[in-house]
């Protein structure tokens, strides 16, 4: 293996360790074995290191001063989301191991280390990042591929009615520079609509940047964002542009765009009144031309009234908004996602898998779907490795959903339900069992069509209500699908 700069070797590592004596002697020992190694004493060293340079494995300590190492994992997963990562520690628990391998860790050592161990754990460390660096690769040849044949909308699969609406508007949208606003749960496809939007957009031959609020703290986002001058703070030992210069000509996706904190909030503010920005630590004052598409899980007139998010950048972020509704509101669209998702994996995984059986398509339709598309993606995922025939059975499939075999049938309220909120459970549960198809939803409750397409409409409206003056075209609510949850 070589190293990520183009240097011969086996790998770049990068040793962090506060106590000098641990680092030297790690240096030696790998260099030895014929890595290329660098060391930094901090956290905030770390971070400059793989700003600086691409690395191809993290080796840090646990316990250290300002930043520990399960920090320094989740900030190294935005600056270089590539690297492989092994804790060391001397104070080695279970809790401690769990949470480092859910922050992505490889690997879990215990201090003192044994130089073979060590050695064993970094080799199959670089190996795994060596296979998954050739998957991305032939991933992307085959979206690229993908993307040359459908077009942009190519991967957002469905075929709802809702579905259709928001498509409508993403096509309506798109040539304009206004910010767009994409609101859903999470999981429901949101990074989808952005990237359609950007690619159905003038700014389509740009940069489309996409940046992760809630993966970074306050410090680590206004860098990320605005970037910072040499000497800005500690660890910044050179000038890097922001997000914003990386997109400029372009499109930046801001993914759970309420997580800022407040600071953050006014500063992005101030690009979107006057396209201005200035980095960390400079005082020049530079233009970029940007369109913003911002995406969020929460409620952001709620956030606003209890004065975690600013009104005015609210309002400048809501020019126009596309939501997202949950998959379980468009259980219709299950099977065509099931098919797609089975036809994919079987493929990656070298498996001649024809389909679903009828059973178990009944248990994946019948699911709520809490995590939406994304979880439904993982299902599959897991049931494509599991399965063992030419279809998938209810046996492939997690327990929860095999649990689920006989759904309940019977809608139950407590004493003093609302009328409107009986009516709506059962307008929206009967939809369900009805697979979407509201000529049968409204034979099963003894209503005509219309009066099922009157009442959706209705409900739609007092769910989305909004201040009037809003742009044509805000506030669709259709059911975005796509074929990864964002």
């Amino acid at each position: 293996m070589s190293g990520r700069d183009g240097r011969d070797g086996k790998g770049r590592i990068l040793v962090v360790d506060d106590e000098a004596a641990n680092r030297e002697a790690l240096q030696r020992i790998l260099a030895r074995d014929g890595y290329d190694v660098e060391s930094a004493a901090s956290g905030d060293q770390a971070l400059a290191a793989l700003r600086a340079s691409p690395f191809d494995l993290l080796l840090t300590d646990l316990k250290m001063p300002r930043m520990d190492g399960v920090e320094l994992l989740r900030a190294a997963r935005v600056v270089a989301p590539d690297v492989e990562a092994i804790l060391m520690t001397a104070y080695g628990t279970v809790e401690v191991a769990v949470e480092a391998m859910k922050e992505g860790a490889y690997d879990f050592l215990t201090k003192p280390l044994k130089r073979h161990e060590l050695l064993r754990a970094v080799e199959k460390a670089l190996e795994k990042r060596s296979l998954l660096a050739e998957n991305r690769e032939l991933r992307a040849r085959l979206r690229e591929k993908d993307r040359g044949r459908e077009g942009p909308l190519g991967r957002i699969i469905g075929h709802s009615d809702g579905l259709r609406r928001v498509l409508d508007v993403v096509r309506q949208v798109a040539p304009a520079q206004a910010t767009v606003l994409i609101t859903g749960e999470s999981g429901t496809g949101k990074e989808l609509i952005a990237e359609a939007l950007h690619h159905l957009s003038p700014r389509a031959q740009g940069p489309m940047v996409k940046l992760a609020c809630a993966a970074l703290p306050e410090t680590l986002l206004e860098s990320e964002l605005f970037g910072h001058e040499a000497g800005a703070f500690t660890g910044a030992t050179g000038l890097r542009k922001g997000r914003f210069e990386l997109a400029d000509g372009g499109t930046l996706f801001l993914d759970e765009v309420a997580e800022m904190s407040a600071a953050t909030q006014v500063k992005l503010l101030r690009v979107l009144q006057q396209g201005e920005i200035e980095r960390v630590g400079g005082s020049r004052t530079l233009r970029v031309d940007v369109r913003i598409v911002a995406a969020t899980h929460r409620d952001l007139q709620a956030e606003v009234k209890v004065g975690r998010f600013r009104e005015d950048l609210y309002w400048r972020l809501h020019v126009i908004r596309i939501h997202l509704p949950p998959l379980r509101e468009r259980i219709g669209d299950v099977p065509l996602l099931v098919d797609h998702f089975v036809r994919r994996f079987a493929e990656r995984n070298g498996k001649a898998i024809q389909g679903v059986s009828p059973e178990a398509m009944d248990l994946l339709s019948n699911h709520a779907w809490p995590g939406n598309v994304r979880e439904l993606e993982n299902t599959i995922e897991r049931a494509v490795v599991l399965c063992r025939g030419a279809r998938i059975v209810e046996a492939d499939l997690p327990d929860p959903l095999q649990a689920r075999a006989v759904p309940s049938r019977v809608l139950q309220f407590p004493i003093g339900t609302p009328l409107r909120e009986i009516e709506r459970r059962a307008i929206l549960e009967t939809l369900r069992e009805a697979g979407g198809d509201k000529a049968l939803a409204a034979h099963l409750l003894g209503v005509a069509t219309r009066t099922i397409y009157r009442r959706l409409e209705e409900l739609r409206a007092e769910s989305e209500a909004e201040p009037a003056g809003r742009l044509a075209g805000e506030g669709a609510d259709g059911e975005g699908a796509g074929d990864e949850g964002e």
